[in-house]
């Protein structure tokens, strides 16, 4: 199966997530900040090497939540 992120809402946060394409792990690669964005929306798409190949997805939510305050 492969593994991969489709799309990020909001899209300027695409670069903030990464995903390994084999074990489908999530991680971040930036840094979240509650102030600048406080949720984030991320659709999942996993594919497996059949003829022809089968597909499905799922939607991932992230709250940040604001702990300093």
């Amino acid at each position: 199966v492969i593994y991969e992120i489709d799309t990020v809402v909001p899209s300027s946060a695409s670069d903030v997530f990464s995903m390994d394409s084999s074990s489908g792990e999530m991680r971040l690669t930036g840094v979240l900040d509650f102030e600048s964005v406080a949720f984030y929306h991320l659709h999942v798409k996993a594919k497996d090497k059949g003829i022809p190949p089968l597909s499905g997805h799922c939607s991932v939510e992230l709250e940040v939540l604001d702990v300093n305050d």
